[in-house]
């Protein structure tokens, strides 16, 4: 029997989401389970349901700025809060799914470069010019990238990835799913990683 899966689904934008990138491949390899990495836009929920994002919260802000930056440390991942934060990533989407079908690897490459550059340069992702200057240091092809992020069917492909994941529950960043059963947070990492280990219980 093939091992299942691991989704993750996070935003680019989000501080945890970055985290869990950091970390959930490992978890994966340990465990010879491929993760399936699935950006999305947060931005689509807070719209749809008129939330706030955790950071802008003004009762759980200024709590969820110093968790950031203790559960960085904790994992001794380097993290410097960028400003703004959070901001659209929907050229970063754009570029992940016009490459994913033929380079799975490439693309999740290309989507840890661009948090890396956020949350530890604070190199804002959601200008063009920053996602087309991480895709190349990848070694694509900014000129063709260009081009296709523009076209209706990777529009329509993004649309299709958000509207699927809120239909399935999804709701924050990193949330990940085996086996139909959902996890939240990084913080949910160990309980995920005993999942996998066991199976349910």
């Amino acid at each position: 029997m093939v091992p299942k899966e691991i989704e993750f689904f996070f935003d680019f934008s989000s501080p945890y989401g970055y985290l869990a990138a950091e970390l959930i491949n490992n978890l994966g390899n340990l465990h010879g389970r491929e993760v399936i990495w699935k950006p999305y836009l947060m931005g689509a929920l807070f719209k749809k349901y008129n939330l706030t994002p955790l950071v802008n919260d003004p009762l759980k802000g200024d709590y969820a700025m110093r968790d950031i930056q203790r559960t960085a440390d904790y994992h001794s991942i380097p993290f410097q809060f960028p400003d703004p934060c959070p901001v659209s990533s929907v050229k970063a989407c754009r570029v992940y799914y016009s490459i994913v079908d033929q380079s799975p690897d490439l693309a999740r490459s290309f989507a840890l470069r661009v948090m890396r550059n956020y949350f530890q340069s604070n190199i804002d992702l959601s200008k063009a010019t920053n996602v087309f200057e991480a895709a190349k240091d990848e070694g694509l092809d900014v000129k063709t990238l260009a081009s296709s992020i523009e076209h209706d069917c990777i529009k329509e492909r993004l649309r299709h990835e958000v509207d699927a994941a809120i239909n399935r529950g999804v709701f924050g960043s990193p949330i990940f799913i085996i086996d139909n059963e959902m996890f939240w947070g990084t913080d949910r990492l160990e309980q995920l990683n005993k999942w996998v280990e066991t199976g349910p219980w």
